[in-house]
């Protein structure tokens, strides 16, 4: 997971337009796929542009964003989850290190705020699907937050089912073969907001905005403002910095997409710098990542094509439960997590370079 590979010193992270995947012609369909591939082996991330959002949705959604992390932060804290093993709620700043997901441990407490919304047991009511996997949301009483938030997972949520259709594609695989897979899928939306109190402006040593990590699921659909912070690790160890191009989205590959594909394709490492300006005041900055991980019973195995002749798998199956467990146990309740032992030793000679 995670090898990003940078070119003269420089990592580009591809610009695809997918608005002719669903009524262009198979050549154009071709086309898209070849280019997703390409992006997934080099970078593992990629910028969407013709994703079909609309402008309004966006902005709706970036007003309840402001709204909601402008209130005061007791108001805020009172919608914390009533446990870290639950994925939903509040989360205040300085409560989380991302770098635990890794089993690496930070020198300080990552810097970001976050609420998260998520698919709820409710939403499959034929299923009877576990509640500790697909626990409800706690909403804010923020006068039109809940449907602009709602009406942004949808979309996103859209998009994120677009992409692992063209994943099959560019995969060699038949037409919906995730489907079984994501059909009822642990999808979570994270709102997260970079701004340190007033009072605080200095940065500590080792301080980070959010710690380095991968992400967990399959394919993660990021919004985000085009403020520097958000870096990106490549094969040498060294980091680089990622803009979001003006109406694109950035799309990156999870944990359980680089397993699927034996790591033909890349969970790249990355992490978000404390957002500062040219003076190193900080600066306000927002994202939003919404997490398609699959659904919490689906078992990841190796695809046969992409172990070659006479190897084994790199990783031995695991089910999309067990593995996001592991990984939110580092992140939310702060133990560190022993089964990504490559990736640790990637982030420990990036961090002693």
């Amino acid at each position: 997971m995670g090898r990003a590979t940078a070119v003269n010193g420089v990592l580009e992270v591809p610009v695809i337009d997918i608005s002719a995947w669903q009524k262009g012609s198979e050549a154009d369909r071709t086309a898209i796929a070849a280019e997703v591939d390409d992006a997934a082996r080099s970078v593992g991330f990629m910028q969407i542009r013709g994703h079909g959002i609309p402008e309004s949705t966006v902005n709706a959604f970036t007003r309840a964003l402001d709204v909601f992390f402008g209130l005061p932060l007791e108001e805020k804290k009172a919608l914390r989850s009533p446990s870290p093993d639950i994925n939903r709620g509040y989360t205040p700043p300085r409560t989380e290190k991302l770098s635990l997901s890794l089993g690496v441990e930070a020198a300080a407490e990552d810097l970001f705020e976050a609420f998260n919304v998520g698919a709820e047991a409710g939403a499959y009511p034929e299923l009877d699907l576990p509640e500790a996997h697909y626990p409800a949301n706690i909403w804010p009483s923020v006068p039109g937050f809940r449907p602009a938030v709602e009406e942004w997972c949808a979309r996103a949520g859209g998009l994120a089912e677009r992409l692992t259709d063209i994943f099959a594609r560019a995969l060699g695989l038949e037409e919906g073969y995730f489907g079984p897979f994501t059909d009822h899928s642990l999808d979570v939306l994270r709102m997260i907001h970079y701004m340190l109190p007033e009072k605080k402006t200095v940065i500590d040593r080792d301080q980070m905005g959010m710690g380095a990590h991968t992400d967990y699921g399959i394919v993660t659909v990021l919004w985000a403002d085009r403020v520097p912070g958000l870096q990106i690790l490549d094969s040498a160890g060294t980091w680089h910095d990622v803009l979001p191009e003006p109406g694109c989205l950035l799309v990156n590959l999870g944990d359980l997409l680089a397993r699927w594909t034996n790591d033909r394709w890349l969970s790249t490492m990355h992490r978000v710098l404390p957002p500062t300006d040219e003076e190193g005041r900080v600066v306000r900055r927002r994202s939003a990542a919404y997490f398609h991980d699959g659904n919490w019973d689906a078992e990841i195995s190796c695809l046969p094509g992409c172990v070659p002749a006479g190897s084994e798998p790199l990783y031995p199956p695991t089910t999309v439960g067990r593995h996001l467990a592991d990984k939110l146990a580092g992140s939310r309740a702060g133990r560190l997590n022993e089964n990504s032992p490559r990736e640790a030793a990637r982030l420990r000679a990036a961090e002693n370079g």
